[in-house]
């Protein structure tokens, strides 16, 4: 009861007295009461890069700093579609191989029947949508359990794979458009140019919503707080931008290698869009309310079946770019494209950034941080010397703290009478 009273009297001085100080002492408070949020893959991802930059300093190098970015793409955009079903309690099991047919459909449809680059796209993210509809239909109407509908989607896919791809055959992608997607980096010119859209927007958008709060009589972030963010954004932002802005190849004389990765900008694209939509519309917050109590959300009105079939809809379609991108980083398609443990990472990223496995908790940001941290491991252990068994092992390690973490804090909450 005193740590109940506690939350409430350091958020309710928050309120009154909005100030940094205060601020911080009602997120310190939340912290303790259970609500930890992304802290501690913030913190993961702070441990990981300080230890493997100490062990193996080629860790911090310009051209390793941009792999991170291209060996997390793939694992963090289908982490964000796997983000709107873990909201809703539910599961993915064929995300993986479900993006693996979609890049199969865009190989077959640029380099076997010649089309072109964007028509070849769109058939790829229409077959993920497609496959998500008859998933959410086969869980929301009939009520098969997601687990099981998703785990024969698993095994469905790839024999569908298979017969796409002719049984094993490997098809080259040579589309310069698709392959610049994980292959090919912006000037350094429209690379700042992206960091002062992508810090200006951040900044816009802080201010116009405290303006709007202001308007309708409610607290404010102070102005000063404000600046704390954009100012923390603006440096981190500018460092990563300038470090990938420096020359990266071995030989400059013959080909230069500078710039920010063309799939950091896809990425941040797919980012503000979801996060927009969770957090800015209706259908964002029926995904939530959902999650939170599906059978509350009935009885309130919300369209349950539609919200779920809308959740994997979303989620495959994601997918579908998560496998073009696959498909551009290794310049083909085989039947192992979004197999082995591409499903596995996904749903650790999506987990280990801060969304619940109990759903009605999470933000697609939850998936850039856990892909981040999924790269560091996979990167780092690489650079160590350590095989595949290791990175298994440390992976899954950390993806059970940040369950165990995450169901901590559930009960830590409930009993703290947050929940």
């Amino acid at each position: 009861m005193s740590k109940l009273l506690a939350n409430d009297e350091a958020i309710v001085t928050a309120v009154r007295q909005p100030s940094i100080g205060n601020s911080a002492r009602a997120y310190t408070e939340r912290v303790r009461g259970g609500d930890m949020g992304a802290l501690p893959a913030v913190l993961g991802l702070v441990v990981l890069c300080t230890v493997f930059a100490l062990l193996r300093p080629t860790f911090l190098t310009p051209v390793n700093f941009a792999n991170l970015f291209t060996q997390g793409g793939q694992i963090t955009v289908i982490a964000m579609g796997l983000v709107f079903v873990l909201l809703l309690g539910e599961i993915d099991l064929s995300a993986g191989f479900a993006s693996g047919v979609c890049a199969a459909v865009l190989a077959v449809t640029l380099t076997d029947m010649g089309m072109p680059w964007y028509v070849s796209v769109l058939a790829a993210i229409l077959t993920g949508v497609l496959i998500g509809l008859v998933l959410g239909v086969l869980v929301a109407k009939l009520g098969i359990p997601s687990f099981i509908v998703t785990l024969a989607g698993f095994l469905a896919f790839q024999g569908v794979l298979l017969v796409l791809l002719e049984e094993g055959t490997n098809i080259s992608i040579r589309d310069e458009t698709i392959l610049a997607i994980a292959n090919r980096n912006l000037t350094p010119m429209l690379g700042w140019g992206l960091f002062l859209v992508g810090v200006g927007g951040y900044a816009a958008v802080q201010i116009v919503r405290s303006l709007k709060r202001s308007r309708r009589g409610l607290v404010a972030d102070p102005a000063s707080l404000i600046a704390a963010r954009v100012g923390t954004m603006a440096v981190i932002a500018g460092l990563a931008v300038y470090v990938l802005n420096l020359e990266r190849s071995r030989n400059p004389g013959l080909v230069s290698l500078t710039g920010v990765p063309i799939v950091v900008p896809i990425v941040l694209a797919l980012l503000v869009v979801w996060t927009f939509v969770l957090r800015r519309t209706a259908f964002g917050r029926h995904i939530y309310a959902v999650g939170g109590n599906a059978e509350a959300s009935r009885r309130a009105g919300i369209n349950v079946d539609r919200i779920k079939i809308s959740a994997f809809v979303i989620c495959s379609g994601i997918a579908a770019i998560g496998g073009i991108i696959a498909a551009s980083r290794g310049a083909s398609v085989d039947p192992n494209t979004g197999g082995s443990q591409v499903l596995l990472y996904a749903v650790g990223a999506a987990v280990i950034g801060g969304t619940s496995l109990f759903g009605g908790k999470g933000r697609v940001m939850d998936a850039v941080l856990g892909g981040a941290v999924i790269a560091v491991i996979d990167n780092g252990m690489g650079l160590m010397g350590y095989g595949s068994s290791v990175k298994y092992i440390v992976t899954g390690s950390v993806l059970l703290l940040a369950a165990g973490v995450d169901a901590l804090a559930r009960r830590r909450a409930a009993a703290a009478g947050l929940r």
